[in-house]
């Protein structure tokens, strides 16, 4: 190589490890002074006193740099071990210089190559055999389904009495919510002949179009997160901008079509264009009525539609030509603060519903009250008001339901025979300022409430979060179970999954835990709070279960796509208040919350096997940071106009854009999932996992990491290595008597089988969308099947689509279903 080309390959490569080597000092310099790891100091210095070596002396660079890739090599397992993320974050940056280094033009003695380069390969030799050997660590539980838990002949659950096989007749299968299928065809000796039956196109697309910004749905999340049931021979569903249909369950054949046409100033509003599915009813033939078979339908616009379930038409009698306002008796609704997402509790002649109350905007916002309405009329039969007395009532015309309340937006679930319907309560906006909440919003925040199905009488209470300041609502109803007493009997059991990852597990008569499964009061971080609020010093934790609560973070904890990134979220992480879970939302300066809001279980809830007493839940893990500023400055600025709540809420301007505005309070948050500069998460993967819970010993039987990097990458891009990382996940997952676990959830857009025995991949399909959904299955012409709505999520960033796809064994593999 000529000389010229010598000092030009040595110049790039000085200036390259300088700019290094500056960045990692300075910063590791801040890092240090704020109490953190003083590794990035040195590895800046040495990297500068190496550039600054390469051209008199480059043997004494070189050997700079091999010390300095020794020295990381070994730092990063003294903070992590074996562990592959930890180890590639901190080791490839390195390891990609040095063998950059390697390049014969680069620093260069006038010595043979090897006599030049034996230090920097020898350090690249270790390093790489470091990372090599890490490859090998696993990030599974394992562990295996007892075989004489496998035959599935146990106890099945009370609340599937009088559901056929065949059917999936709710959101959750039954209105138990336990996501069990009792057919057996589909096993994993044959899951490898699992094809697509048919595919069926909605039609109902996000407006916008895909990775655009222009449109009329800019600026929404457009979510299909729909589960359809199915009745008789027909499947039944609703898509985001509210259409409902029917589908022939063994052609995917629509049958009709209802377009119910939400007003175009609530579409506008809504931040989330979402349905996540129908509610079916049948009259009780004592009343008389022309529409018996009903479809229940929650409308973007704020309200409820009935359809006759053979024809698709507006049930007459049923409110207004087949609608009820929601917006009744909530007093000043403005567009966008109020709407439903989840598919209405139907039961004993009630249609049961609350909604979604648009998070940290005020604290004079509408009602979280739950209504119940006659399932024939559309007559409001009562509404169970927390700051009502008496709190369960049947409001006037002119009645106004109490303001500000804990809202419940998730999925309802029910037991028919006790006659109770059970509510996942969130909390009094704001979610992270709590100074103007009243003791009957505490009292009833983040809960689970029983309500009588008839009477909406409260029967119980249990609460999961005192004092909620997270965000930490209850997202989806209780899965009901049988389980053994201490004296062998049967108890009628529920668990209730939490964002926490916690899982409470209670008597559904009496709302106490079920003996064995007891929950402590346990202290929590209280300093720092904001000194017009005040915090709980305890929170209860369910000791008796096993917990998917992650570890509290450390700073050896942070990640990135590299050293230099990483070391930002070291500095964050320093830089920010955290004693761990429950560290209060402080005034001024950013405080970490994790687990948040987006949870650790969310929407999808869990799902339990009732005959095997199996718990399933996948999981996800993201911290996220928050703020609280005083208001003044921006109103002051003119960026956060001020508001009293009449008429619609003003649009903010700049930097309040992003903000929540928490009218009404002294202060405004800033809420954000904790991503660094690259937009990649500080948190370093395991991000994603399934995990199987033994109900009866109370332990985990299997955990493993679910989803790869395939579709995510830096700055949002969505191509990738697919890295088994975990990914994270929206949507849930079901189970089969025949001892398959589906699910899609994960943002690589697959949708998977997994062998409930031991929780291993069996089967897998690429889905053309996001499966952000739970998958249900049913039985048509003597055929299981398996269906999953493919069409992404606008906050996972998934492939948006409008599919609704079904698999089946092909003809030599299917026997009848069982």
């Amino acid at each position: 190589m000529r000389e010229s080309q010598t000092r030009l390959f040595s110049l790039i490569t000085s200036i390259l490890l300088a700019i290094v080597g500056l960045f990692l000092f300075f910063g590791g310099a801040e890092l240090l002074f704020l109490g953190g790891s003083w590794f990035y100091i040195i590895a800046g210095g040495v990297m500068l006193g190496a550039a600054l070596s390469g051209f008199r002396k480059p043997a004494l660079a070189m050997r700079l740099y091999a010390a300095l890739l020794l020295v990381a090599t070994i730092w990063s397992l003294c903070e992590v071990g074996l562990n592959i993320w930890g180890l590639e974050v901190r080791l490839f940056t390195l390891i990609g210089l040095g063998v950059w280094l390697l390049l014969p033009g680069v620093w260069r003695s006038g010595n043979s190559w090897l006599t030049d380069k034996r230090e920097v390969l020898g350090s690249l030799v270790v390093s790489c055999l470091v990372v090599v050997a890490s490859c090998f660590s696993s990030y599974s539980i394992d562990g295996t389904v007892p075989a004489d838990r496998m035959t599935a002949s146990g106890q099945s659950d009370e609340t599937s009495a009088g559901v056929p096989d065949g059917d999936w007749t709710a959101y959750g299968r039954t209105v138990g919510g336990d996501r069990y299928t009792p057919l057996g065809q589909i096993t994993a000796s044959n899951i490898s002949h699992l094809k697509r039956a048919w595919v069926t196109r909605t039609g109902d697309v996000q407006q916008a179009g895909e990775g655009t910004v222009a449109g009329p749905d800019q600026g929404h999340e457009f979510n299909l997160e729909l589960t359809p049931i199915k009745v008789g021979d027909t499947l039944y569903m609703c898509t985001p901008h509210s259409w409902v249909m029917a589908l022939d369950a063994a052609t995917g054949k629509v049958k009709w079509k209802f377009d119910p046409h939400p007003a175009t100033a609530d579409l506008d509003k809504n931040v989330y264009l979402a349905c996540r599915g129908v509610s079916y009813y049948h009259i009780p033939d004592e009343i008389q009525t022309s529409c018996r078979n009903r479809i229940y339908s929650p409308v973007a616009d704020v309200r409820m539609v009935a359809v006759n379930a053979e024809t698709g038409k507006p049930c007459e009698d049923f409110g207004d030509h087949g609608f009820i306002s929601l917006r009744q008796y909530l007093g000043h609704v403005p567009h966008g603060f109020h709407f439903v997402t989840s598919p209405p509790m139907v039961a004993k002649n009630r249609v049961i519903t609350g909604g979604w109350i648009f998070d940290n905007q005020a604290n004079f916002e509408p009602s979280g009250a739950i209504r119940a309405f006659d399932a024939t009329t559309g007559e409001i039969a009562w509404a169970w008001d927390a700051g009502h007395q008496p709190e369960t009532w049947k409001p006037g015309p002119n009645d106004e339901l109490t303001r500000d309340t804990p809202n419940a937006w998730g999925v309802y679930t029910a037991d028919l025979n006790l006659g109770l319907v059970y509510i996942p309560t969130g909390n009094s906006p704001p979610d992270n300022w709590g100074g103007s909440r009243r003791p009957f919003d505490d009292a009833t925040s983040s809960a689970t409430i029983a309500l009588d199905i008839v009477t909406g009488e409260r029967r119980w209470t249990y609460q999961t979060v005192h004092h909620d300041l997270w965000d930490m609502d209850i997202p989806s109803g209780p899965s009901m179970v049988e389980l053994p007493g201490p004296n062998g009997e049967q108890i009628p059991a529920l668990v209730q999954s939490t964002k926490r990852g916690e899982f409470f597990v209670l008597d559904r008569r009496t709302g106490t835990p079920v003996p064995g499964y007891p929950v402590e009061e346990k202290p929590v971080p209280t300093a720092g709070h904001a000194p017009d609020d005040r915090v709980s010093p305890t929170q209860p934790y369910p000791v008796g279960m096993p917990s998917l609560t992650p570890a509290n973070l450390k700073e050896s904890d942070m990640w990135g796509a590299t050293l230099l990134d990483q070391m930002i979220c070291r500095i964050q992480y320093r830089q920010s208040a955290y004693e761990g879970q429950f560290t209060p939302p402080h005034v001024g300066k950013t405080t970490i919350v994790y687990p948040a809001f987006y949870g650790v279980v969310d929407w999808q809830g869990i799902t339990i096997d009732p005959q095997r007493k199996i718990m399933l839940a996948n999981a996800s893990y993201l911290p996220f940071r928050i703020k609280l500023e005083k208001r003044t400055g921006m109103e002051q600025a003119g960026t956060l106009p001020k508001w009293t709540g009449s008429g619609e809420e003003p649009a903010p301007k700049g930097d309040a854009l992003s903000v929540s505005p928490d009218y009404g309070t002294p202060y405004i948050a800033l809420t954000n999932p904790w991503l660094n500069p690259l937009q990649i998460p500080c948190k370093g993967p395991v991000w994603g996992t399934l995990t199987a819970i033994d109900l009866v010993t109370k332990k985990i039987v299997w955990q493993h990491p679910v989803g790869t990097t395939r579709d995510t990458g830096p700055f949002r891009t969505h191509n990738n290595l697919p890295l088994p990382t975990g990914m994270y996940n929206i949507g849930g997952n079901i189970v089969t008597k025949g001892g398959v676990v589906f699910m899609g959830a994960t943002a690589d857009d697959y949708l998977r089988a997994f062998d409930l025995a031991s929780g291993k991949v069996i089967w897998r399909d690429r889905l053309p969308a996001g499966g952000q959904a739970t998958p249900m299955s049913y039985e048509a012409g003597g055929k299981q099947y398996v269906l999953i709505a493919a069409g992404g999520h606008g906050g996972l960033g998934t492939r948006s689509g409008d599919y609704i796809i079904a698999y089946t064994l092909d003809g030599e593999k299917a026997s009848p279903a069982q």
